[in-house]
């Protein structure tokens, strides 16, 4: 189990010491367990709050968990940062893009995460429903929002932004990343993650890279 995200803090703006401390709990709990076995009452126990103090910041188990999982894209992937409004040169803002989101995708405590809800979300597709709403659902829209505005500044040639923004996420998972989840060896190193965002940007660019140039 991952120290660094268990130290991750959510984007919510309450950030008492009971709420963290509940969610801290249910990551341990979630990471060592799985989804299904972890009842609401054994996250007030390892939280040490009451169970009224529990669903008052929370309203249900896959709320909880979905706070978790927007909680660690915010911090480190999906925030702000990556999506510059001014007009730097396009492949090098497409590399940045690229390569903090597949380091995030490659991250261990990110594929805990998503092993987790691969693995339950078929018994509890509210699971699936609020890992998708909290994590690549978000990450692709905002993408598709700042795509959309480049194409309106004529720096991409991307009318529909959203098909655009969800094949270059596609592109940035390739065998590589199945690798990982699957846990077989040899792990990616720097080398072949930024060969594998070298080729995304450069197939993205062929793509939707502004007619006439």
């Amino acid at each position: 189990m991952s120290e660094t995200l268990l130290a991750t803090p959510t984007a919510h703006a309450d950030a008492s010491p009971k709420r963290q401390a509940i969610i801290e709990a249910a990551t341990r709990l979630f990471m060592a367990q799985g989804y299904g076995p972890v009842s609401m009452d054994a996250i007030a126990r390892a939280a040490n709050v009451s169970k009224a103090t529990l669903y008052a910041h929370f309203a249900s188990k896959d709320r909880l968990f979905a706070t978790i999982v927007g909680g660690r894209c915010t911090q480190v992937a999906f925030d702000n940062a990556p999506f510059p409004a001014d007009g730097l040169d396009m492949r090098q803002v497409l590399t940045g893009i690229g390569r903090r989101l597949l380091g995030f995708l490659l991250a261990p405590e990110t594929q805990s995460i998503l092993r987790i809800a691969i693995v339950e979300s078929a018994r509890f597709p509210e699971l699936g429903t609020a890992f998708l709403d909290s994590g690549p659902s978000m990450f692709i829209t905002r993408l598709a929002a700042w795509i959309a505005a480049e194409h309106a500044a004529g720096r991409l040639d991307a009318p529909d932004a959203r098909v655009a923004a969800d094949q270059f996420g596609a592109l940035l998972r390739p065998l590589m990343f199945l690798r990982a989840m699957l846990a077989v060896k040899p792990a990616p190193d720097e080398a072949e993650i930024m060969a594998t965002v070298d080729a995304a940007v450069e197939t993205f660019l062929r793509a939707y890279g502004p007619r006439g140039r």
